[in-house]
């Protein structure tokens, strides 16, 4: 039951959430560093939990805020320019993989000690296959979430939101399943691998990114479907649906600079 309020501001409740979520992100950082010089796996994976508990209520509680009445005008207002600043970081994380990628293969400069032009490796892949075939599936697959937003704020038509979302996730599913077989193909049929080598180190970074990019932006659109078959989502109250949205949208963008600059521009010999 939505309650009456008489200011346009939320005023949380005192929640251990933040101060969980904190400790446990120090818990990964910190096992992972264990992790790594062989000492033990288990911090990680403990820090790792507390993290996923800590997502899960807390966007548990967020979701019973809205429909309580909680997210106001100016509340949404702060949601979606939090989401657009987290969208932001998202995109200097990946400028730094590009800037990487362009830095290695027009100047490589193995031995700093001087500055002596040495040829880039480059290995081909062909993009005309399957990085070809993901970008048409991606592009399919904003193109669905977008009718299912369009479909939810102007005709308020929920039919048309759950197929589009439906199509949405199946579309990123068979993304993954075809960036793993495509991986598949260069680690066992080409010889590649996944260190030893600036090209395959920045290449798998930059794409295998992407695809774990993906697999979050396909969880979110799945709970997006089950609270639209659950009811959830009005032409006015639907921040979540709309983050996820612009997530997808992201994802799709950041894949049309890999295929065109990785694919098409950096495995052709430039």
């Amino acid at each position: 039951m939505a309650h009456v309020k008489d200011h346009d501001y939320h005023i949380l409740s005192p929640s251990v959430l933040p101060l969980l979520g904190a400790a446990s992100g120090f818990l990964m950082l910190f096992g992972s560093v264990l992790w790594m010089h062989a000492i033990t796996p288990y911090v990680f994976w403990i820090g790792l939990i507390g993290v996923l508990y800590t997502m899960f209520a807390w966007w548990s509680t967020m979701v019973t805020e809205s429909h309580v009445g909680d997210h106001t005008p100016v509340v949404q207002i702060g949601l979606r320019f939090g989401f657009i600043l987290f969208i932001m970081s998202e995109i200097m994380f990946f400028f730094a993989w590009f800037w990487s990628f362009f830095k290695q293969a027009i100047y490589p400069m193995y031995d700093y000690a001087y500055t002596v032009y040495e040829q880039p490796i480059i290995h081909a892949v062909d993009p005309f296959h399957i990085p070809l075939i993901n970008t048409l599936i991606l592009l399919l697959s904003g193109c669905a979430v977008t009718w299912a937003h369009h479909a939810l704020v102007h005709n308020n038509d929920r039919k048309s939101l759950i197929n589009g979302l439906a199509i949405g996730i199946v579309l990123g599913i068979a993304f993954t399943v075809l960036q793993g077989y495509e991986y598949g193909i260069l680690l066992l049929h080409h010889g590649w691998e996944f260190g030893g080598d600036m090209f395959y180190s920045t290449f798998f970074m930059a794409t295998g990114f992407h695809g774990f990019h993906v697999l979050i932006g396909t969880i979110f659109l799945i709970v997006c479907l089950i609270r639209a078959i659950k009811g959830d989502f009005t032409p006015t109250q639907h921040v979540g649906f709309e983050a996820a949205a612009w997530y997808w949208h992201f994802v799709d963008v950041v894949w049309l600079f890999l295929f065109f600059a990785v694919y098409l521009w950096g495995t052709s010999g430039m």
